[in-house]
C-alpha cells in the first residue's frame, strides 16, 4: 500500500486537516465540493479486512474503520492494532490525571499518516465536542482535547477507542487496491468496534460474511 502523506479530501462538503499541537487535538475544515466516487458506492461506515496478500507492516492482518470515502480519497482508522501505550499514558502526556482503569485500554495504531495526531472513535453523545465529524448517526470521530478532558475525568463517552495516525488514500487509490484484491469490504458493526477485544476483531468482522481469514486466499473481491 502506498502511504498517503496529505490528509485526504472528504465529501462532507468540507476539507478537513486533522492537527494537533501544544497538547490540543482539534480539526480545522474549509470548503471543498463534495462528490461521489467513480461508481457512486460510498464505504463510508465500511470495514476494510486485510488480504493475506497485503502485507505491509501496517496494515497485515488488520480491520480498518472508513470514516470517508469519495471520488476525493478516502480516510480511516485501523481497530485492531495496539501500539505499545495506554489510554492512560497519553492523557498524562497531555497533563491530565485518570484512573487507574485506562492503564488498562490500549491506544490504537491507526495508521502511518500523521501519527503523532490523535482520534477518538467514539458512539455518539448527547453532548457536542469542539471538533466531531459525524460518521453515522451512531458513529463520531473527535479530535478536540475536551473529549479527552472528558475521559480522563470518567465523563467521556461510554464506548471509545483512542487512535494516533490514521490511514489515507488519495483519489482512486482505494478503489486500485479493492480491484487487486487487497482488501475485503464490507458494511461496519459497531459492536466490533467497542465491545468486541481488538485481537479478535479481524475474526469478528469477517465472520460478518461468513469468512474464515484462516482459509481465505487473496482472491476475494468486496461485499
Amino acid at each position: 500500500m502506498e502511504i498517503q502523506t496529505e490528509p485526504a479530501k472528504l465529501s462532507t462538503g468540507l476539507r478537513w486537516f486533522f492537527l494537533c499541537g501544544g497538547g490540543r487535538f482539534r480539526v480545522v475544515a474549509t470548503s471543498a465540493n463534495s462528490s461521489a466516487n467513480g461508481s457512486g458506492e460510498s464505504l463510508r461506515n465500511h470495514f476494510l479486512i486485510a488480504m493475506p496478500s497485503l502485507t505491509d507492516a501496517m496494515f497485515a492482518n488488520s480491520v480498518t474503520y472508513l470514516c470517508e470515502h469519495s471520488g476525493e480519497g478516502a480516510m480511516g482508522l485501523v481497530i485492531n492494532h495496539p501500539l505499545d501505550l495506554s489510554v492512560e499514558e497519553v492523557l498524562e502526556h497531555l497533563d491530565l490525571s485518570a484512573d487507574g482503569r485506562l492503564r488498562q485500554i490500549p491506544v490504537m495504531a491507526g495508521g502511518p499518516v500523521h501519527m503523532d495526531r490523535g482520534f477518538v472513535l467514539h458512539r455518539r453523545t448527547e453532548r457536542e465536542w469542539e471538533a466531531s465529524l459525524a460518521v453515522t448517526e451512531e458513529i463520531t470521530l473527535t479530535t478536540s482535547r475536551d473529549i479527552l478532558v472528558a475521559i480522563a475525568a470518567g465523563e467521556g463517552p461510554r464506548d471509545s477507542l483512542v487512535a494516533l495516525g490514521y490511514a489515507g488514500w488519495g483519489a482512486g487509490q482505494l478503489e486500485a487496491e479493492l480491484s487487486e484484491n487487497s482488501w475485503l469490504s464490507l458494511p461496519a458493526d459497531s459492536r466490533i468496534i467497542f465491545d468486541t477485544p481488538y485481537h479478535l476483531r479481524t475474526a469478528a468482522a469477517a465472520a460478518l460474511l461468513g469468512v474464515d481469514m484462516n482459509l481465505i486466499s487473496g482472491e476475494a473481491g468486496h461485499a
